[in-house]
């Protein structure tokens, strides 16, 4: 199982079917919030949805191609963040996040991806880190921004959000960059 300590308050644990529960309610909690930014709350209306999500990300971590981890704040389960798909062949990984509105405002995202970093570089031997947000969603792009990421470019109508397309932002950090930081 991976377990992963960031600081006294904060770790990330590879996501089970017991935290079903808890991500379905931190879900419910923050679903307006979330909504603006996400396009699958509407598609995540019971727990048994948060279930066959997390066999998805289960899947995809005994294939060695992807990492979903709960955030844990406190012992408290209070986001997920991941390595949404890792490409081994080009050494690459890409991270994404989200945070319950509760929660914001407590540093807790940017050590969360430094972290991700971190170890994409040092354990997993990777050679490029890169995050993807909405060009509208700030304060997603805050984070990478705030690390050093080079912003490399955009693309155009990259993501249906309900009722339209938005662009992303994409970020990205090489090893050699972030050793050096």
């Amino acid at each position: 199982m991976f377990l992963h300590k960031i600081n006294a308050d904060l770790s990330l644990k590879l996501i089970q079917l017991n935290d079903a529960d808890r991500v379905f309610e931190l879900t419910e909690e923050s679903r307006s919030y979330l909504r603006e930014w996400l396009p699958w709350l509407d598609t995540t209306t019971k727990v048994k949805d948060t279930k066959d999500y997390i066999k998805f990300c289960l899947k995809g971590f005994s294939e060695n191609n992807s990492l979903t981890t709960v955030i844990l704040f406190k012992g408290d389960i209070v986001g997920v963040a991941s390595f949404n798909s890792i490409n081994w062949s080009n050494k690459t990984a890409y991270i994404g996040y989200w945070l319950g509105h509760a929660y914001q405002g407590n540093g807790i995202m940017i050590n969360v991806v430094r972290a991700l970093t971190d170890y994409a570089f040092q354990e997993l031997q990777l050679n490029k880190v890169e995050v993807r947000a909405a060009s509208g969603n700030k304060k997603s792009r805050s984070i990478p921004e705030k690390l050093q990421f080079t912003e490399e470019g955009s693309i155009r109508k990259a993501e249906w959000l309900y009722d339209h397309y938005v662009d992303h932002v994409v970020y990205g950090v090489l090893a050699e960059e972030w050793a050096s930081y």
